[in-house]
């Protein structure tokens, strides 16, 4: 089987095929990235533009299966675009099981929103793809380190009360590669989800058990997160991904735990008090 990591250069994507690269003997590896000279290891690399349809089609030419990993680009309406270009060039290349990497809590939302993005690829999916299967991952640890790695980091923020189920990248990896090359997931939509929801209060105590420093959860209203953000000198195209990102938590769209990680890997998600430390570690 032809497996190809499309978003291969970033680094959830290098995580995948690391897993892969362990547990894929006999498949044959490909990595697509815009950059492909980026990408680390042995397998065969292909060059593919999210935003370069023609090129796309090209790239995923002959695959079995394909994990898409959507860009980080903000740009309103951006990865919407991207997103249902790459599906569509899955179609049109006849690969034949298409997996999109999407996000929990996700619901329809305004193209231009990075929420909005998720409904778009996950509905161009299911229309297009002639096999799918759909993996809605939970918030980044790695995104929370950054948060808390500051020295005169000592108060987490957010809207409102909320509870969220972090992740680790390598966790959602080992899902994802275990997923890639087992069978029976066509029409499935995983919810990839640390082991325990946790509150404000949870997780600031968390990062001050690892980093040694008092660290607070403390509620804010929008417009103090903003002044507080650009303060720091944010661009607004980040505060306002941020604020977004806020606006789920505090409406419950991260407050969901199972154990599709452990299906899907093998093992069990692992706890932010580990996860953490680790995501902090590569921080340093």
């Amino acid at each position: 089987m032809k497996i190809g990591i499309s978003g291969a250069s970033g680094h959830l994507g290098q995580a995948v095929l690391a897993e892969l690269a362990v547990r894929a003997q006999g498949h044959d590896l490909v990595a697509i990235s815009r950059t492909p000279e980026k990408v680390a290891g042995e397998w065969e690399k292909r060059a593919g533009d999210y935003d370069n349809p023609e090129m796309l089609a090209q790239a995923y030419a002959g695959l079995d299966r394909l994990l898409l990993i959507p860009t980080v680009d903000l740009a309103p309406g951006a990865r919407s675009r991207q997103n249902a270009a790459a599906i569509e060039a899955a179609a049109a290349a006849g690969v034949g099981h298409v997996v999109f990497l999407s996000a929990a809590g996700t619901a329809r939302a305004d193209d231009t929103s990075i929420h909005g993005s998720y409904w778009r690829g996950e509905q161009t999916l299911i229309q297009r793809a002639r096999a799918w299967t759909i993996l809605r991952m939970n918030y980044y640890v790695e995104s929370f380190a950054m948060e808390v790695a500051a020295p005169q980091t000592s108060q987490i923020f957010g809207l409102a009360e909320n509870k969220v189920a972090f992740i680790s990248r390598n966790d959602i990896a080992a899902a994802a590669a275990g997923m890639l090359i087992s069978k029976g997931h066509d029409g499935a939509i995983y919810n990839l989800t640390g082991p325990q929801s946790l509150t404000g209060a949870e997780r600031a105590a968390t990062a001050s058990k690892i980093t040694g420093r008092e660290i607070s959860f403390q509620i804010a209203p929008e417009a103090a997160l903003r002044v507080g953000f650009a303060q720091f000198g944010y661009p607004e195209i980040v505060i306002d991904a941020v604020i977004d990102i806020q606006k789920k938590f505090a409406a419950g769209g991260n407050d969901i735990v199972t154990g599709d990680v452990e299906k899907l890997a093998g093992r069990p998600a692992r706890p932010l008090v580990e996860t953490l430390g680790e995501a902090l570690r590569a921080l340093s």
